[in-house]
């Protein structure tokens, strides 16, 4: 199988995510012909190679025209259905555009197909998010993962005026992928960025387990000072169990039996005796929303025989640091102890299903489905149905789905 995976350190756009994949080999003629299938005219594709913070890399700048229409998610799915793309592509940005639209209606109250679409809408964008699928189908992708997603602060301009960085529909389409902040005063990831890395992510995390074949990286519009605003993308093969660390020379060795070598990872914890359990909840939450993989709170008793807590966070390496400074000072702990351990996550794929008319999240792996309990509460309480029923009838849901969509 063929993966790419996108490392997130300076947020994603549309445009850095198209870009990256040329940067990586995606032939510009072959993703442009494809563009030209759309039913939409007045645009160039313009390709540069540039430096950010010294880092090569390509910027992609689509030219168009401002056509004046605000185009809805109705208009733009079937713009995308006449084109007669391939499978794939037309299903990738189908996906990423019905994921775009069902938050925006959530957030404007509005049903999905009559959400107006201002700037994803636009040409531009309509063509980095095609172009985008498009480049993965040159490149021959399979699945497609993602680091933890950098997202910027202050306030961002848009159609409906001034927001908040990062934008509420920014927000909603990343709900359960890793993410965290940096105190940069732009918008690093852009509503079609996030949209792409909803739809499109089969799992999130640290690089996955792959042989390595080559890396691009697609430059955003602006310098950042000590930052390279770039997309970086890794493309290879998957690696399957056992074909990493087999003990020859130069290859990890296999840290666990029949399993090859796992993700590293990087456990870090600290031993609390004078924090209430509402403090202690509250850092937990603060780990989780700042891109720790996994978090949690176990009670121990401490010498004299003190009760109190170890609170522990599982975090990729690139974060150990920022998630070491959060948990020292969200427990006030006087140190952070930390190892270098693996882990094998399962492949996951998340989706989305309806119980009584309302979206519903899923996390899918082999053999399971798992309801996102937020998703499954909200419809609980908005139909006066028992918690239990609507996960089960989520599930059901999903087992239910034809074969096509399903898998």
């Amino acid at each position: 199988m063929n993966l790419a995976w996108l490392h997130c350190f300076s947020g994603i756009a549309g445009d850095m995510a198209l870009g990256s994949l040329i940067d990586a080999g995606a032939d510009v003629a072959e993703v442009e012909t494809l563009l030209r299938r759309l039913p939409v005219g007045g645009w160039t594709l313009e390709v540069e190679p540039v430096l950010r913070a010294g880092l090569a890399a390509t910027r992609v700048r689509v030219v168009a025209e401002d056509d004046g229409v605000v185009r809805t998610y109705g208009h733009i799915s079937g713009l995308v259905e006449e084109a007669r793309l391939p499978e794939r592509v037309r299903a990738r940005a189908q996906a990423t555009f019905a994921a775009i639209a069902e938050v925006e209606g959530r957030i404007h109250r509005r049903p999905p197909a009559q959400v107006h679409f201002h700037e994803v809408g636009a040409v531009d964008s309509i063509v980095d998010v095609v172009g985008t699928c498009a480049a993965l189908e040159v490149l021959d992708v399979d699945q497609v993962w993602s680091s933890a997603v950098a997202t910027g602060t202050g306030m961002v301009r848009s159609a409906h005026g001034v927001l908040p960085n990062p934008a509420p529909a920014v927000v909603a389409l990343l709900a359960g992928i890793p993410t965290y902040g940096r105190d940069v005063s732009l918008e690093l990831t852009t509503p079609t960025g996030a949209g792409l890395l909803s739809a499109l992510s089969s799992g999130h995390g640290p690089l996955p387990p792959m042989r390595i074949g080559i890396t691009g990286y697609g430059a955003g519009t602006r310098e950042l000072d000590g930052l390279p605003n770039v997309l970086q993308v890794v493309l290879g093969e998957s690696v399957g169990e056992g074909e990493v660390g087999d003990g020859s020379v130069g290859a990890p060795a296999a840290s666990a039996p029949g399993r090859g070598a796992g993700q590293p990872v990087v456990l870090l914890e600290a031993n609390v005796d004078d924090a209430t359990g509402e403090v202690l909840a509250h850092v937990v939450s603060e780990l989780m929303e700042a891109g720790a993989l996994d978090a949690w709170i176990t009670p121990i008793l401490m010498k004299k025989g003190r009760p109190a807590h170890t609170v522990s966070v599982l975090t990729d390496p690139s974060l150990a640091a920022q998630l070491g400074s959060l948990l020292t000072t969200g427990t006030g702990s006087l140190g952070v102890r930390g190892s270098v351990i693996e882990r094998w996550p399962s492949a996951r794929q998340a989706s989305q299903v309806e119980v009584e008319g309302l979206p519903v999240r899923v996390k899918v792996s082999p053999g399971r489905v798992k309801v996102e309990q937020a998703d499954a509460a909200r419809v609980a309480a908005r139909r006066n149905l028992p918690l239990r029923e609507v996960i089960s009838r989520a599930e059901q849901a999903w087992r239910q789905r034809p074969p096509d969509e399903a898998g």
